[in-house]
């Protein structure tokens, strides 16, 4: 009967009657640390900046409104920093419209569930600081990354999501990362359609989003993709046919071909090849011979 009732009580507590409400819009959560059994909380669209007194709630399940799974939504606060979050069954995280400008404090030793991370909308420059090898869904888009870094540890990601950041190359991505198949880039600043062969490590990679992005003008654009990725099924909305793909074949054929024997050679005439003399104009209008002038 006890138990039965602080199970009310913790409910009552975490959906506002302890002041945690969205009405009151709270800066500060370190009241929680007094209540370590609860286990639903709903935290979203607040004025937060420090989540650490989560670590007390060593029984929480859930932090909004859903009772069968493991969510932490603290969407469209003003965190500043990912550390405080130890949640042990933890399986998704919500920090859209956060500032954050680093990820750091995220323990794979106890997120050892966390599979989604949802970071859009904050300030990050850099992917460094996600040491989560069990995470397969990341959603980076409208930061101001302009680099990858650590990645290589995203050995079961599947979906990354990079929509409107800065980056203008492709460099980062890791072959250890061989479970990724969706990857969206759109509208960034990529420059150069051969940087769509860094993308060649990802083996599983099967949508790739390039829309918005300089090099997505490039006439060659669509070929030049499945050239560089035959494996890829889908670029931005659109599937490729069956005479895109032999067209690419023919493509990587061609190119393979060259770089064994060289490009071809130009064709001249015939009689230009073995004449003795070159073509510099002589004084009459004619051919004279090579230094004769």
């Amino acid at each position: 009967m006890a138990s039965q009732q602080r199970g009310r009580a913790d409910m009552e507590t975490s959906s506002g009657r302890g002041g945690m409400g969205r009405r009151k819009g709270p800066t500060d959560i370190s009241l929680l640390q007094n209540y370590i059994h609860l286990r639903y909380v709903d935290l979203s669209e607040n004025k937060l900046r420090d989540l650490s007194p989560l670590g007390s709630l060593t029984h929480l399940l859930w932090l909004k409104s859903c009772l069968t799974c493991h969510i932490a939504s603290f969407a469209t606060n003003r965190i500043r920093a990912t550390e405080g979050i130890p949640i042990p069954r933890l399986g998704s995280l919500n920090l859209k419209g956060n500032e954050i400008q680093m990820i750091s404090g995220l323990d794979p030793g106890k997120l050892t569930n966390l599979h989604t991370v949802e970071l859009r909308g904050n300030k990050l420059e850099t992917t460094t600081g996600l040491h989560l090898p069990k995470l397969k869904n990341l959603y980076l888009a409208q930061n101001f990354i302009t680099h990858l870094e650590g990645l290589e540890e995203l050995v079961q990601l599947t979906t990354l999501h990079l929509r409107d950041n800065r980056l203008v190359t492709l460099d980062g991505f890791s072959k250890s990362m061989k479970c990724l198949q969706y990857l969206n880039l759109r509208g960034n600043g990529i420059l150069n359609l051969q940087e769509m062969a860094k993308l060649q490590v990802l083996p599983m990679l099967r949508a790739l989003v390039l829309m918005d992005n300089p090099c997505s003008d490039e006439s060659e654009y669509r070929m030049e993709a499945l050239v560089l990725l035959p494996r890829l099924e889908r670029l931005d909305k659109d599937f490729f046919e069956e005479d895109e793909r032999a067209e690419a074949e023919e493509t990587r054929q061609r190119r393979r071909d060259e770089e064994i024997t060289g490009p071809p050679t130009p064709h001249l005439e015939p009689s230009l090849l073995t004449s003795p003399f070159s073509l510099f104009p002589s004084g009459n209008g004619g051919i004279c011979p090579r230094g004769s002038d």
